[in-house]
């Protein structure tokens, strides 16, 4: 169980630069999109659904964008999981908005619980177009 602190906006990033450096970064390869369902047909759970969410009307599964056609947004993704008992409290908020701040475009973030690999992961998506742009500014922070 990882405690959360109290801190100063200047402890808050400090810990959390360490914090992206030592989580585990991986970056999907290809274009996702989100497929949607009913809430009486929830979607089926396949190999290559990376999540699911849901709201009070439908359903929704992130899954490989195939072809060119239709009118679903595209994202590249990238994932972290993050060390057991590490404090990540705070850390979508604060990548958020530096990536919003060097992109100009904001993100999507799916968060998941794997207790075998340390606890929470999180799944970032961005415009597809930007995942590049998006990965050099995860990869400045977790360089220092």
């Amino acid at each position: 169980m990882v405690s959360v602190s109290r801190e100063t906006a200047e402890q808050t990033e400090e810990r959390l630069r360490r914090v992206i450096a030592q989580a585990d970064l991986l970056v999907h390869d290809g274009a996702w999109r989100f497929e949607e369902s009913p809430l009486d047909r929830p979607p089926a759970l396949t190999a290559d659904t990376l999540a699911v969410v849901r709201d009070e009307e439908s359903w929704s599964r992130l899954v490989p964008a195939e072809g060119e056609g239709g009118d679903a947004e595209r994202f590249g993704v990238f994932s972290f999981h993050f060390p057991e008992g590490l404090d990540n409290s705070g850390f979508v908020g604060w990548l958020a908005g530096r990536l919003k701040a060097s992109l100009g475009t904001g993100v999507f973030v799916v968060c998941g619980s794997n207790r075998d690999r340390g606890g929470i992961y999180d799944h970032w998506g961005c415009p597809a177009d930007l995942l590049d742009e998006a990965v050099a500014v995860v990869e400045a922070l977790r360089a220092g």
